[in-house]
């Protein structure tokens, strides 16, 4: 990364003019969260640029002060490798939603991860199509009754972490869109991470799917159905950190801390870093009501990126051959004249 000369602040990536999101909507936290985490990250303004598909979320390159690209829907994951691939320099953000990323663009999405491209992906998932006024989407819980589905959906819904880790992913995150702090240090993590760095954000749709995710990450309620992952640290939670996650042999399990014998010593501590990705799976697909949802840096590993393996080929290749130019590549091999 290049280093800036002076340090930015988030007014340095603020735009000037409106922000035009419906009122209420959770990408307003998602963008003030971004815009503080970037100064952060030590990269100049010039190096940033956010690359977008179709959907709500997509405007999110309208909403930076940096360089940007508001391509075809589904097609932000090809158009950024790309980019990375021709100038790894750059610091390439993509902002995608749930049907963008997985439905249109799941093959982009998956391969994506595969090559572990140095890329950071933000996941709107508002488990509906915003954009386009209420179609149920690839995360749209079972059962949920939309536009497209009156009699309630019959596919089951992706789960984004399930997809990144199936697709080799070395970095995937969850966080909430009204808790601006940990989306903050979430995507600080995510722009250090050497690889593809997925950012799954529970966001909400005020207009066409409100309150989709307020029975976990509702006030009232959140203590007890959701579960801040930090590396190093005791899998715990609850209003009186009573609770916690234990291992037995075949599944995690949720126990009370103080009852049937369990103790703190009992329960598993979360490495964010170690290269099988079991764990990792297993609390990624983790749901209330059988668990709480896993909120936080689930998977941080080290592997090498495609795009510093791409650089490596081109630069071997440039010094060991006798092609300098098109004017060699054209007079090499068998050649022959016309008269």
């Amino acid at each position: 990364m290049t280093q800036a000369n002076t340090k930015l602040t988030r007014a340095d990536f603020q735009i000037d003019g409106p922000v035009k999101w419906c009122a209420g909507c959770g990408g307003y936290p998602i963008l003030a969260a971004v815009q503080k985490a970037l100064p952060e990250t030590g990269v100049t303004k010039e190096n940033v640029v956010f690359v977008s598909g179709i959907g709500c979320s997509s405007r999110f390159p309208y909403y930076m002060e940096t360089y940007g690209f508001h391509t075809l829907h589904g097609r932000a994951a090809a158009i950024a490798s790309g980019l990375k691939a021709a100038r790894p320099d750059l610091h390439v953000w993509i902002a995608t939603g749930d049907g963008d990323s997985m439905a249109i663009g799941g093959n982009h999405f998956i391969h994506m991860i595969r090559r572990n491209i140095d890329l950071n992906v933000m996941i709107f998932n508002n488990r509906i199509y915003g954009l386009t006024k209420g179609q149920y989407s690839p995360t749209t819980p079972l059962g949920s009754v939309t536009k497209t589905s009156p009699d309630g959906t019959i596919e089951k819904a992706f789960e984004p972490g399930e997809l990144v880790m199936g697709a080799q992913g070395t970095f995937f995150a969850r966080v909430i869109d009204k808790e601006p702090k940990g989306m903050e240090e979430v995507f600080i993590d995510a722009a250090l991470h050497k690889g593809t760095s997925v950012i799954e954000v529970l966001q909400n749709c005020v207009i066409f799917n409100d309150a989709t995710h307020e029975n976990i990450v509702g006030k009232e309620v959140r203590d007890d159905r959701i579960i801040l992952l930090k590396h190093g640290e005791k899998m715990v939670f609850g209003k009186d950190l009573n609770k916690g996650l234990v291992f037995d042999g075949e599944e995690i399990k949720v126990v009370t801390i103080g009852e049937n014998g369990v103790s703190m010593d009992d329960i598993l501590v979360h490495n964010q870093t170690t290269k099988n990705p079991n764990m990792h799976y297993m609390l990624a697909r983790m749901t209330y009501p059988e668990h709480p949802v896993a909120i936080g840096v689930i998977r941080a590993v080290e592997q090498a990126t495609y795009d510093s393996m791409l650089t490596e080929q081109v630069e071997h290749a440039m010094e060991n051959t006798n092609i300098k130019n098109v004017k060699d590549l054209l007079n090499s091999g068998k050649t022959f004249e016309i008269k």
